[in-house]
């Protein structure tokens, strides 16, 4: 998507000198084998002599920090046989080396947020984790470490093998992964971009150790990488470390391969089916389209969102908003070489997908003759602007985001793309729109032979040296204070007060981009009054954004893009200059919504689809008979539980009448909560609050739902769930406990060593995942009422049917050891730094400060109940641990559901 870029020309003498004095201080003041590149926007790229490339982006705004190591290999690069390596690979990765053997452990023990992902074009690793010296220190010395020394050994394969393949089952299961795996089998005859990343079920299962070994060694060198640390960092310390770690890794000796097969052009239409059992019914064109380097590309993005984002897409406003499609959305696949474009629908089950077709390839043609209106181009560049900047403004989303960037061959084209949105015209669009969406260049119908088919060459991009030529980085102009999350900190920083029946929180404090979070909670009705309005409740809820007495759907959306208003209407962020007029707005909707006849028909329509989509989904099919299990309300009420068949009915019977006489009834801020957390003038702020909500008032009065407890007797059950790979086991009791409870504390713990919070290192994991090699996810869940004793301990997990009874055997196993035996003190330990380390990120977050401030305004205390939190899981000891976890789980009482293809269920596969 680029642009050409304008052009800074230094000119003098004395100035060019100044500069290379400048550069050559610099340069000695780098750490031995480091060398400064270039800096744009403040991110520094500097070079070790083994050819990695390091990029440190410090941001104080936030006491976290961000590292992420991008290779420049993906499932593009595999050969015949490989198919999934690259993925394969990713997960061997955590594995552990001979240095440090225990990875997944260690970033438990310092509460790390961790993963790996694979595309088809690049591989990361990143790790978000709090500011610290040893923290820090710890993550660069282990990436070194694991980029040249990880095992990659044969015990590993055998036991993750069935793991990916389990992941692979699971994705099978899903009807939009599945077109979309054979969409690209079917656009591409000889590129690897006809591979989906996760890769073919018999190369997952018979790939040799000395492919992945080898595969390896040849992309997972400092030569081939990128690192990036973003964050709260002294920058001197940083590249000291990095020298020291990755600088001690020699030049690689080898090649990289070099890959040459480009895709030939495509000769005509092409069409497929893909038939199993479900409830939704999908359709999906694809074009092929330029390398992202081309300029076509972007203009071949801006038609994506012009024809199909919602509300103002053309095919939107064409085909959903007059009832004939539920959906349309557009997307894409492939950046480094030609691409694909797709566009595709949602369609009524009973509809004809035949007359979908038709209906989305006549707006596509239509869009071909019609340019895009100035109005259209506005609102991409304008949405397009925002995303950048909230990108931008946070250096936890760009740590990992720029890996795409990277991928590309410059991590600066981010700049460059940006910059160069602006400068697309509508003569590009339609251009490109006239060139590449063509009968035979997509992929959707059969081969028909004609005389005179209309081809779509797609041109090479240029190099990423070309692209780049006269690029010139604007000046970073983004600060922020830096924030101590500390509880009496942010007590001490706050100003409470009342309006009305609205209790308000705001916390001022400079924030990069002058970025402010607000979060609202309503409160209206009781037992009585709610009762038989569930849907009506969810439905006015959802529809308040679809129209109000002054603004349409569409120019609400456009509303909120010129406020620069991300999220919704109880939880959003904006600007500082923006706040006042943003919470008028909202405001304004939560008063004045209208309700559009059209707008709840198209809901209505979706929410069944989705719910029709439900009825063989395992985890939705266990999830609610689960539900049902536990439920002792009456029907009627808002907290109980209706069936699918209910549901359907219920949402068939609604009138808008009815949702119109729901809002006017009930809401209103006679009960309400609203924190403020960011950039503000704290006089304006207070002044728009009272504007906004000061006089509004519920005509129904406000008394909080109580929740009883009960015990409810075990039950085991098995749910047939015919044609799904991908199989789900669920277990659950209800335990008297809130969180004034003595071992409240105490049973967050537990449950985090057990299977809640420490990720592939929790008991749980290490033994169906890491040993068994039986599941791709699972793990336990904890719950405590926030005032009612109505507490929950649940276990779940995924697996392919015929290994479910293993996976069960395992599950049950694990819990009795730890009833038994407890848990130790090295456990206790690393639970207790992770969560720790978990709850101080949370508070960095300013959008989960707003929220966390909402829920202690309500419950009538203050961030000291969350210090005093962290206090007793500071102090727990072993025993403590042990009994509380002994004193409310009891496997005799845990519910069993588990829903499968019972006939793949008879077959053992491991």
């Amino acid at each position: 998507m680029p642009q050409p870029g304008q052009r800074l020309l230094l000119s003098g003498l004395v100035s060019g000198a100044f500069m290379l004095l400048a550069q050559t201080a610099l340069a000695q003041a780098l750490p031995k084998g480091v060398s400064q590149v270039t800096s744009v926007e403040g991110i520094t790229e500097y070079r070790l002599q083994n050819g990695l490339k390091v990029l440190l982006m410090p941001d104080a705004s936030k006491p976290t920090v961000t590292v992420n190591v991008t290779y420049l290999v993906g499932s593009r690069h595999e050969n015949y046989g490989e198919t999934g390596m690259a993925h394969l690979l990713e997960h061997l990765m955590f594995k552990g080396t001979p240095k440090n053997a225990k990875i997944t452990e260690e970033f438990n023990r310092r509460g790390m947020r961790m993963n790996g992902t694979t595309s088809l074009d690049r591989t990361n690793y990143y790790e978000l984790f709090q500011a610290g010296d040893d923290n820090l220190q710890w993550a660069l010395s282990m990436e070194a470490d694991r980029m040249v020394n990880s095992n990659i050994a044969q015990k590993d394969l055998d036991t993750e093998m069935t793991v990916v393949r389990n992941e692979y089952e699971s994705g099978e299961n899903s009807p939009g992964g599945v077109l979309i795996k054979r969409l690209q089998s079917v656009a591409y005859d000889w590129h690897n971009y006809g591979h989906s990343t996760i890769g073919n079920r018999s190369d997952i299962e018979n790939v040799k150790i000395s492919n992945l070994q080898n595969f390896y060694r040849t992309y997972y060198q400092p030569d081939n990488a990128v690192l990036l640390v973003a964050g709260k960092f002294d920058q001197d310390k940083t590249l000291s470390w990095i020298a020291q770690s990755f600088g001690a890794i020699a030049k690689p000796t080898r090649s990289l391969p070099v890959l040459w097969t480009v895709e030939p052009t495509q000769d005509g239409e092409r069409s497929f089916e893909v038939r199993r059992k479900g409830d939704l019914q999908l359709l999906m064109i694809a074009y092929k389209v330029p390398a992202a380097l081309h300029p076509d590309r972007e203009a071949m993005d801006f038609a994506g969102s012009i024809l199909a984002g919602a509300p103002h897409g053309r095919l939107h406003k064409q085909l959903v908003e007059t009832g004939k499609l539920v959906q349309v959305f557009s997307t894409g696949a492939g950046s480094v070489d030609s691409g694909l474009k797709i566009l595709g629908a949602v369609v009524k089950k009973g509809d004809s997908v035949e007359a979908a077709k038709e209906l989305l390839l006549a707006g596509i043609e239509d869009f071909k003759k019609n340019p895009p209106s100035k109005e259209e181009m506005d609102r991409v560049k304008r949405d397009s602007a925002n995303t950048y900047e909230k990108i931008l403004n946070n250096h936890e989303t760009i740590g990992v985001g720029l890996s795409e960037y990277i991928a590309m061959g410059d991590w600066r084209y981010l700049f460059k793309d940006r910059d160069g949105t602006d400068l697309v015209s509508a003569e590009q669009v339609s251009a490109a729109a006239r060139r590449y969406l063509t009968r035979d260049n997509r992929t959707i119908g059969k081969f028909i032979p004609e005389d005179a088919p209309q081809r779509a060459e797609i041109p090479a991009a240029p190099a990423i040296a070309e692209v780049m030529r006269g690029f010139t980085p604007k000046a970073n102009t983004l600060s922020a204070e830096a924030f101590d999350p500390s509880p009496a900190n942010i007590d001490q920083r706050t100003e409470r007060s009342t309006i009305g029946g609205l209790q308000l929180a705001l916390l001022p404090k400079k924030t990069r981009g002058e970025t402010v979070n607000v979060a609202l909670r309503l409160h209206w009705g009781d037992q009585t009054s709610l009762f038989g309005k569930k849907h009506l409740a969810s439905f006015a809820d959802s529809l308040l954004l679809t129209g109000t007495s002054k603004y349409t759907r569409a120019q609400l959306a456009d509303e909120f893009s010129k406020l620069k208003i991300s999220g919704g209407l109880y939880g959003f962020q904006t600007t500082r200059a923006n706040l006042p007029e943003a919470l008028a707005l909202v405001a304004h909707i939560l008063r004045e919504a209208n309700f559009p006849e059209s707008e709840f028909t198209q809901m209505r329509e979706r929410t069944l689809v989705s719910i029709e989509a439900s009825r063989n989904e395992p985890a939705s099919v266990a999830g609610m008979a689960m539900a049902q299990h536990f439920d002792r309300y009456p029907k009627g009420d808002i907290r109980a539980v209706e069936s699918i068949d209910e549901s359907l009915v219920s949402i068939r019977a609604l009138k808008l009448a009815d949702i119109k006489a729901f809002h006017q009834q009930f809401y209103g801020a006679s009960k309400a909560e609203l924190s403020i957390v960011g950039d503000m003038d704290l006089a304006a702020t207070k002044q728009a609050v009272a504007a906004a909500f000061g006089n509004w008032a519920s005509k129904t009065a406000y008394t909080r739902l109580v929740y009883r407890y009960d015990e409810i007797p075990p039950l085991r059950k098995s749910l047939n769930t015919p044609d799904k790979e991908n199989g789900y086991y669920s277990s659950l009791m209800n335990i008297a406990i809130n969180e004034q409870h003595a071992d409240f504390a105490a049973m967050q713990v537990a449950n985090y060593i057990f299977g809640g919070g420490s990720g592939l290192n929790s008991r749980l994991m290490e033994r169906i995942r890491q040993k068994d090699g039986l599941s791709y996810g699972g793990g336990s869940s904890f719950n405590a009422g926030a005032i009612d004793a109505v507490g929950s301990f649940g276990l779940s997990a995924i697996a392919a049917p015929q290994n479910l009874a293993k996976l069960e055997i395992a599950i049950k196993d694990e819990l009795a050891k730890a009833l038994k035996d407890g848990f130790t003190a090295e456990e206790l330990a690393r639970a207790k730094s992770g969560l720790l380390q978990q709850r101080l990120q949370a508070r960095t977050s300013d959008a989960s400060l707003a929220g966390g401030w909402n829920s202690n305004l309500y419950l009538q205390r203050s961030w000291a109940w969350n210090q005093s939190i962290d206090d007793k899981i500071a102090a727990l000891t072993l025993t403590q641990v042990n009994a509380a976890f002994r004193t409310h789980i009891d496997p005799a009482k845990m519910s069993v559901f588990i829903a499968a293809d019972e006939a793949k269920m008879q077959v053992n596969q491991k």
